[in-house]
């Protein structure tokens, strides 16, 4: 058996096998590694939900990537392009892009007995027999009622709702002013609510038909087209192939094709996102600092505490450099406990999250209504990796006190 090994586990067990660790200096050491790796990993897998959640409703109310005339406006009233199933197939087949749909929109005000409210109208094509992307996110955020399923059915938000005193089944007349006033009559077959208020607040969802017919357009003519991208991560890179394929194309009209993306359509709520990394790092760093400062005072406790040890195993001949071998490896018996203690009550507090939604947000504030967990687990072994390798390199320096440890001096007084 190595000897720094068996030396080192009989100091931190004594005989009884109870763990030596009655000395103050060493249990805050360990509530520091265990408490600022329970915070890492808490704080990274809170802001990697936030991050995800919120990227994922913007996505829903949109696209990962957008095709509009490029001589639209900032409106919602949009000039047309002519979009032709060929189009589609051809951005279909590129690399990274997962569903292509066309959509389109038309601005309106919703008029009842009690209020008005101006609105957009989004129109895509109704769910048929499999759900596409755009359906399925409203699906999810449903609160009660179903999918559209004629052109005369819509969703509305929950928020909306309550404004206009509108609930399933509720019938209201919606006015679009174009060259004169037209009205349509809808039903609402449901309600939903993502946390996006601003644009739970804009948008009713109906058949892309209904609102091509309100815009006096052809079939072949909508707002834009939306396309989902395989992984957001990658979504420059696509947005790169999709630009090459559509850019200096024009329809038969002399329209000319114009591409964004998520993050351009949306710079303030990813400008916000962004700085949560910031938050991160800042956390990381500061946890880091506090269980290096604490487990270097354990170590110097745990020398100091085995100076009589020390002198004697260096008067038989032992070297400084065993030694210090031994003291570094009981340190890293104490990083070890305190990241484990600290791993289970992370890990077990996201886990009570994540099932619970225990702890509550503000909607109007946080897009979300409660805190959002996601548990990314390569982050996970990367803060365990990096926190025991830097506990275990800071510890180098102080352990050189072993040194300057006399024998003779300690046997002396002894």
């Amino acid at each position: 058996m190595n000897p720094v090994l068996f030396i080192a586990e009989r100091m931190f067990f004594s005989e009884t096998g109870e763990k030596q660790m009655s000395r103050p200096a060493v249990k805050v050491a360990v509530a520091a590694i265990a408490v600022g790796i329970a915070v890492m990993v808490i704080t990274v897998f809170v802001i990697l939900g936030f991050k995800n959640e919120i990227t994922r409703k913007v996505v829903g109310f949109g696209s990962h990537l957008q095709i509009t005339n490029f001589d639209s406006n900032n409106t919602f009233e949009m000039r047309p392009i002519e979009v032709s199933d060929s189009m589609l197939d051809m951005l279909a087949g590129i690399d990274g892009v997962s569903s292509v749909s066309r959509f389109a929109t038309k601005p309106g005000i919703i008029k009842t007995d009690d209020a008005f409210q101006g609105i957009v109208l989004k129109g895509c094509q109704l769910p048929g027999d499999s759900l596409s992307r755009f359906w399925q996110f409203f699906g999810e955020n449903m609160l009660r009622g179903e999918l559209p399923h004629s052109g005369r059915d819509v969703l509305i938000s929950a928020a909306l709702g309550r404004k206009l005193r509108l609930d399933v089944d509720s019938l209201f007349l919606c006015y679009f002013i174009q060259d004169n006033v037209r009205v349509r009559k809808y039903r609402v077959s449901g309600i939903y609510e993502t946390g996006l208020t601003e644009s739970d607040e804009l948008f009713v969802i109906g058949d892309i038909a209904d609102v091509q017919r309100l815009n006096q357009w052809a079939d072949n003519m909508v707002s834009g087209i939306d396309l989902t991208v395989d992984n957001f991560s990658e979504i420059n890179e696509v947005f790169d192939r999709v630009y090459l394929k559509v850019a200096n194309r024009f329809d038969d009209e002399g329209n000319a094709y114009y591409v964004q993306n998520i993050i351009d359509l949306n710079p303030a709520i990813f400008s916000w996102l962004e700085l949560l990394n910031m938050n991160v790092v800042i956390i990381v760093l500061l946890m880091l600092a506090v269980a290096g400062f604490n487990i270097i005072s354990a170590l110097l406790v745990i020398i100091l505490g085995n100076i009589n040890f020390i002198g004697v195993m260096k008067a038989l001949g032992a070297s400084n450099n065993f030694l210090r071998e031994v003291f570094l490896l009981q340190s890293a018996f104490l990083i070890i406990v305190g990241t484990t203690i600290g791993n289970v009550l992370a890990l077990g507090l996201c886990a009570l999250q994540y099932l619970t939604h225990l702890i509550p947000l503000d909607a109007a504030t946080y897009y979300v209504s409660y805190v959002p967990v996601s548990f990314e687990w390569g982050w996970w072994l990367l803060l365990n990796v990096g926190t025991v390798l830097v506990s275990v390199a800071v510890l180098v320096a102080p352990s050189r006190i072993i040194t300057s440890i006399s024998p003779s001096e300690i046997i002396r007084y002894e």
